[in-house]
């Protein structure tokens, strides 16, 4: 397909390890997503009950910035887990205006019991490239993200 807008070479690259990174990231995540909705989970709900499984319970604003969602997103991915019992809220003591998100025993039991075969899937898609491509995947990535952040 043609364009009528004329690249630089700078450009040109950029936009096309954009669209292979995205390719890449779409692939993985389809890869995961299909396990998750055998349990009936999407994505953001999983991260938020391994976010609570691995690091214990934390206020709403805290998972939306450990999973990177917004807190609009967040209050509805909380509320749909709560429905399910899987999290409760509880006032934070110190701060009534906040809650403190907690797994419950079904959604520990939830989590524990999808987590390993979910890291297993991952490292599965993840094979093709060896550890050093790891590594450096990783690496890069790390950087980008933290240099393309908004401006505040």
């Amino acid at each position: 397909m043609g364009t009528k807008h004329r690249f630089d070479t700078g450009e040109a690259r950029a936009l096309k390890t954009y669209v292979k990174l995205m390719r890449a990231t779409e692939s993985v995540t389809a890869r995961a997503h299909r396990q998750l909705s055998s349990f009936g989970l999407t994505i953001s709900q999983f991260g938020v009950l391994e976010a609570l499984y691995h690091l214990g319970p934390m206020s709403q604003s805290e998972i939306g910035q450990k999973i990177l969602r917004s807190s609009g997103n967040m209050t509805m991915v909380i509320d749909n887990l709560e429905k399910r019992k899987l999290v409760r809220r509880e006032r934070n003591r110190a701060d009534r205006r906040f809650f403190i998100i907690h797994l419950t025993d079904d959604g520990k039991k939830l989590i524990s019991s999808i987590f390993p075969s979910h890291a297993a899937e991952i490292a599965r898609a993840l094979d093709v490239l060896t550890p050093a491509e790891q590594q450096t995947l990783g690496r890069l990535c790390k950087k980008l993200g933290l240099e393309a952040r908004p401006e505040a």
